[in-house]
């Protein structure tokens, strides 16, 4: 039977419950078998991840509401997301607390050995650590997702007591609109009320990946902020007027920001290595957008050499940041399948292979120019403190934090992050 095929089965095992959304539209959750209504305690903790947003788009009108959480709650200025590839493996380090190299994680996509081939993270077994939503769970809380982006959604699996798959999907993007995610939000709050919850919103991020340096893509971007800033409001009033903001924690951050290249500004690392004789026929590349996952696919006795003439090659374009020998840069924490070399590149570039039109959009992420996120605290719970903090945050903080809030110790295998409370 096929992890699929099992992940399925366990689901269709589990309660599943149509809701009539606030625009008409069923919704559809599924729970566990037997899982009860949450537990007179009023303690609640909500994770809003608004995927691809840049600390500075948060100001200038575009978004009052969550402009306010932020300057009446607890802010992290110089919070970053960790130094690894794309989208998937910040939320899991949201999750999990620890980084890529524990968590299994390492890219939104690998090179799969024992596949031979590149594909997608988005199995169950990729992440090899227990969650936070499972430790929640173990406490006696129930749980809930709402994920808009079916990878994320395939990699956390049935974990969550309650869980919203993403509907109706965007064809090519793999999403779902912020309108939705966010109207399941609110029903799952109405309808099972869960101690915990972790929501990610994906339309500034796919609109991001379209956005030029054009007006109207721009205007674009600058409505899809607006767009998210009113669904954001509209939870949050749901919060007050039910009484549950007083005992409530809001973390609000996001799993990277976002950079445009435009079209000549493209690296592909391909060509390169096809023209030399070592190389030609015995690497495979990841494109993770702002990086390249290069692996070594030739002889043992060769690697060495192999990787050297790797990194030299692509550090011999113009869009090349860095090319790091993985398994010698101990920072990276990526483990044996984040690649043999791991290529970075520069601002306003992007990484396209193994063709220069394999990755034709200009809005890119997972380089350092990615890094800093907004990160902060809210809600109405007495232990959400205010102000501002000049202490570096991070994606891998996120566990640590709501753990913390609901009193959880850390996982035998601990906590890499630290609790911003």
């Amino acid at each position: 039977m096929s992890e699929t095929e099992a992940v399925r089965r366990r689901l269709d095992r589990r309660t599943v419950l149509k809701v009539a959304g606030a625009g008409g539209a069923a919704l559809m959750f599924s729970s566990m078998p037997g899982a009860a209504p949450a537990a007179a305690a009023k303690r609640r903790a909500y994770v809003l991840v608004i995927d691809g947003c840049r600390p500075d788009e948060i100001g200038g009108g575009r978004m009052p509401t969550v402009k306010a959480l932020r300057d009446r709650g607890l802010w992290y200025p110089r919070a970053r997301s960790l130094p690894v590839f794309e989208t998937l493996p910040n939320h899991v380090m949201m999750m999990t607390g620890v980084k890529p190299d524990r968590s299994g994680v390492p890219a939104n996509e690998i090179y799969d050995r024992s596949l031979r081939a590149v594909r997608k993270m988005d199995r169950p077994s990729d992440v090899r650590v227990a969650t936070l939503i499972e430790q929640v769970n173990r406490s006696g809380r129930t749980t809930g997702t709402v994920l808009s982006k079916e990878y994320l959604y395939g990699v956390f699996s049935a974990r969550a007591t309650h869980r919203w798959e993403p509907f109706p999907v965007v064809p090519i993007s793999g999403h779902a609109p912020d309108a939705f995610t966010m109207d399941a939000a609110t029903a799952m709050v109405k309808q099972f009320d869960p101690h915990f919850m972790f929501v990610n919103l994906g339309s500034v991020d796919r609109m991001g990946h379209m956005d030029l340096t054009g007006t109207t893509l721009r205007a674009a971007r600058t409505s899809a902020l607006g767009r998210v800033d009113n669904e954001i409001k509209k939870f949050v009033d749901l919060l007050k007027a039910t009484g549950r903001w007083q005992h409530s924690l809001i973390v609000v951050l996001a799993d990277h920001s976002m950079d445009w290249s435009t079209p000549d500004k493209v690296v592909s690392l391909a060509p390169l290595y096809d023209a030399d004789p070592m190389l030609a026929g015995r690497y495979v590349i990841a494109d993770n957008g702002g990086a390249d996952l290069v692996y070594w696919t030739g002889s043992a006795s060769e690697k060495t050499a192999a990787i050297a003439t790797m990194r030299r090659l692509a550090m011999s374009h113009d869009g090349v940041l860095a090319a790091h020998d993985r398994a010698a840069t101990s920072w990276l924490r990526l483990g044996a399948r984040g690649g043999d070399v791991v290529v970075f590149c520069k601002a306003g570039w992007r990484f396209s292979d193994p063709g220069l039109l394999d990755n034709p959009i200009p809005g890119n992420h997972g380089h350092p120019a990615t890094r800093p996120i907004p990160f902060f605290l809210s809600g109405g719970h007495p232990r959400v403190d205010h102000g501002v903090r000049t202490a570096w945050a991070s994606t891998i903080d996120v566990a640590p934090t709501v753990g913390a809030f609901f009193g959880i110790a850390a996982p035998r295998t601990g906590w890499e992050g630290r609790s911003r409370l």
